[in-house]
């Protein structure tokens, strides 16, 4: 699971990445247009955010990822605690609002309340496209109520597709979310990958739902 912290302070920076790699996949930025580019990239479970930021301040940043239609959940991590700040913070469309100095062990269960409301910690979590079934943690899937075993890369290719399922996902999107920015392997992986899952839901018609965006990517849309 694949999260981005923006924060300008590199000690902290560093800190907080430190403390969260043995849960997630930790993306980082430090100042708010390097924060936006990532953030755009759609491949983040959550975002924890500074507000000042140099660049971009954090709720310029998530007022643009809001109006691009972005749901991914944001927690705010600042020194500004006034009653004010942390109201446009919310009004912004942040989920929650930490203030520094904070404890590691709140900043984690805070992370982990955002995923839970956000649907993505939790083992009774079903994900479905038509009769697509993707089964919480245990990573079961369920084709037309038949399990389908996929490997751990094309189970979560799928999942990507469907939870932007009607949206266009061009190929550094995929790559990126499924591989890391820091994978040894190449973008081609990904037109590899989505072909084996194209075989895998061949027998039960869905393959002809993953439409191919010719020189952009791909998108899971029903016939």
């Amino acid at each position: 699971m694949r999260l981005l912290v923006v924060e300008d302070n590199l000690s902290l920076l560093d800190s907080i990445v430190e403390l969260l790699t043995d849960e997630f996949v930790v993306d980082q930025a430090s100042n708010g247009e390097e924060g936006l580019f990532l953030a755009q990239q759609n491949i983040h479970y959550a975002i924890i955010l500074d507000v000042m930021l140099p660049e971009i301040d954090g709720f310029e940043l998530l007022k643009t990822i809001r109006i691009e239609g972005s749901k991914i959940p944001v927690l705010f991590l600042t020194a500004r605690d006034s009653l004010e700040d942390r109201v446009k913070g919310l009004d912004t469309g942040g989920d929650d609002y930490l203030v520094k100095p904070f404890q590691a062990a709140e900043l984690k269960a805070r992370i982990r309340a955002l995923l839970r409301r956000s649907g993505s910690l939790t083992t009774s979590q079903t994900i479905q496209y038509r009769g697509i079934e993707l089964v919480g943690k245990e990573r079961d899937i369920l084709v037309n109520k038949e399990p389908v075993k996929l490997t751990t890369k094309q189970y979560e290719l799928l999942e990507y597709m469907i939870q932007n399922k009607g949206a266009i996902l061009t190929k550094e999107q995929i790559y990126d979310r499924v591989w890391g920015f820091d994978s040894d392997t190449t973008i081609a992986i990904v037109e590899v990958f989505m072909h084996h899952l194209r075989k895998k839901l061949e027998p039960f018609g869905y393959h002809s739902d993953i439409k191919t965006i010719r020189g952009v990517g791909y998108m899971l849309i029903e016939e």
